[in-house]
């Protein structure tokens, strides 16, 4: 039988239509793009109390009276920035926290520079994290805070509270990698793969946009094309338009991180998976997990292609708390903070939980799924701000593997200047 024959013509005419919308539609994109809109993030008033080289505290100010006595800090990523937390008024994890009358707290990493190139997770538990701590214990009365962490920051957070038991009231960890052996997700198989120490060696501290390549090329077909194919379906709608900006803005405003925090974290976490076996040094101590007696919640997304849930869910049973609880949202590594359905479970519970044990003596606070008697240490002295008060450790002078001094480099990118 014969094929039909097609005619070229027809070919030409339908590429110069589909050509002619594809112009129309990017020419469309371009006005809406173009056009006055609301996209600011972090839009929550605060003030910066407190302040150590490049890293800030914010306190976001309230007029209401404050329903928790505890006060809470919270410590992000040293990728990207906090300001996901407050993306947009009505999908803010901060605006939550204050109308329900936390007395909140967040550190502020900054943008690293060259000479920040040789900080290791030391200075930025013992001296960053710790000052932060004190200072909010001092400015308060406080004998204890709460403290959550996200992704690196609640890992971050897990030492810190491993380390510093005594000031410490309760925990919070939200995708927080505490197990760095598994097969699940790309991301945990890269790192156990990637040349850490020439990757460093080369860059100095690792520049943001190839943390940002890295993992757009996890799920490039998602992150690459399907998202952007949404916005052309969606611009007519300008709360979509404002929301993808936003999202946008946040993903692409990567700051660098510093070499050797970036090194150590590498080779102690995922090649060697010593935090979970309490074998992790920071500061010269090693962090017994048994340590953390004091409540533990903790947050992981069914869909985190990033943290998986399996890299998450040993922490509550590695710690010494008696007090603890896992959850995990049927949602991705970004989506438990900004989705709208999580917005009506993540925050509110988190809200509920330290409600539920604010002030509250150790044997009195309500065990979650397991029973026990916490054990509470008296606190130190605190530091007061700008480093006054007890003497505290200096972020490490500058060094190589070897320990000696290193060379005045010129090698790899400069990184963005806080701004």
């Amino acid at each position: 039988m014969e094929q039909p024959k097609i005619s070229l013509d027809l070919i030409l005419a339908n590429l110069a239509e589909d050509a002619e919308k594809t112009q129309e539609r990017v020419t469309k994109a371009s006005e809406v793009l173009l056009s006055p809109l609301h996209t600011d993030l972090a839009t929550t008033p605060y003030d910066v109390v407190w302040q150590e080289d490049r890293v800030k505290l914010k306190h976001y100010r309230t007029d209401g009276e404050k329903a928790l006595k505890t006060p809470l800090l919270v410590v992000y990523a040293l990728i990207n920035r906090e300001t996901m937390l407050d993306l947009q008024p009505d999908r803010s994890v901060v605006k939550t926290f204050m109308n329900s009358g936390l007395d909140l707290y967040m550190l502020d990493w900054g943008y690293p520079t060259r000479k920040d190139r040789y900080l290791t997770i030391d200075d930025h538990v013992n001296c960053y994290i710790d000052g932060a701590v004190d200072f909010i214990r001092e400015r308060t009365g406080a004998e204890k805070i709460n403290l959550m962490g996200i992704c690196m920051g609640g890992t971050f957070c897990v030492i810190y509270s491993a380390l510093h038991p005594e000031k410490i009231r309760n925990l919070v960890t939200t995708v927080t990698p505490s197990s760095f052996d598994t097969q699940k997700g790309l991301l945990h198989i890269w790192m156990r793969a990637i040349d850490v120490d020439k990757l460093v060696d080369t860059f100095g501290n690792l520049p943001g946009d190839v943390m940002n390549m890295g993992f757009l090329l996890l799920n490039p077909a998602r992150l690459m094309i399907d998202k952007y194919v949404g916005f052309f379906e969606n611009m007519d709608n300008r709360a979509f338009v404002e929301n993808f900006v936003r999202m946008e803005k946040w993903i692409f405003d990567s700051p660098d991180v510093p070499g050797e925090t970036f090194r150590q974290f590498v080779k102690d976490c995922y090649h060697g998976n010593l935090l979970i076996q309490n074998k992790l040094e920071v500061g010269g101590k090693r962090v017994d997990l048994k340590r953390i007696t004091m409540p533990l919640l903790n947050f992981y997304g069914k869909f985190d292609h990033l943290v998986p849930p399996e890299a998450c869910d040993k922490l509550t049973k590695a710690v010494g708390s008696k007090d603890t609880e896992d959850i995990c949202l049927d949602t991705g590594h970004i989506g438990i903070y900004v989705s709208s359905k999580t917005q009506r479970e993540f925050a509110p519970k988190i809200v509920r939980w330290l409600t539920e044990r604010d002030g509250a003596p150790a044997a009195a606070q309500k065990p979650a799924k397991r029973a026990g008697v916490l054990v509470v240490k008296a606190a130190p002295a605190a530091k007061t701000a700008k480093g006054k008060g007890k003497a505290r450790k200096k972020p490490a002078a500058p060094r190589t593997r070897s320990g000696k001094a290193p060379a005045d480099r010129t090698t790899g990118r400069e990184s963005m200047e806080a701004r």
